[in-house]
C-alpha cells in the first residue's frame, strides 16, 4: 500500500515513517508539512492512503479533505490528532478513519489495515 504522510512536525513524520517502514506491504511515497505541499504530492502521486494531521497548516481541514477527494477519489484518508473532540469533526469532514496521536502504534496500524480492506465508499 502506498502512503502519503502529512504533518507539519518533522518528528511526527519521522516517527510515522519509521513505524510504516517496518511493514512489508507499506511504502511511504511522499511527505508534506502543509496543505499546499500535500495537494502537490497528491496531484503527482495518487496514493492508496493519506495520513493527515487534523491541524495541517495552509487550508481548513474540511476544505482540504474535499480537495484531496476531488484529486484522488480512490485514496483513503485517516486523520491524526491529539485534540479531544477532533474525532467526530474529522469523521463529519469525510475521512475514512481517525487515530489519536496518543494511541499506541498498533492502533494506527489497525486503522491502516482497516482502510486497506476492500469496501465501497458511500
Amino acid at each position: 500500500m502506498r502512503v502519503a504522510l502529512a504533518d507539519e512536525r518533522d518528528k511526527v513524520r519521522f516517527a510515522l515513517r519509521a513505524l510504516l517502514h517496518q511493514q512489508a506491504d507499506v511504502e511511504v511515497v511522499g511527505e508534506a508539512a502543509n496543505a499546499r505541499d500535500l495537494i502537490a504530492l497528491v496531484e503527482n502521486e495518487c496514493t492508496e492512503l493519506i495520513l493527515l494531521d487534523w491541524e495541517l497548516p495552509g487550508m481548513e481541514f474540511n476544505d482540504l479533505v474535499g480537495e484531496l477527494r476531488s484529486l484522488c477519489p480512490s485514496s483513503m484518508v485517516v486523520a491524526l490528532s491529539g485534540r479531544v473532540g477532533a474525532r467526530q469533526a474529522a469523521l463529519e469532514a469525510g475521512v475514512d478513519g481517525f487515530v489519536s496521536k496518543g494511541d499506541p502504534p498498533e492502533k494506527l496500524l489497525s486503522a491502516i489495515r482497516a482502510c486497506a480492506e476492500p469496501r465501497s465508499r458511500p
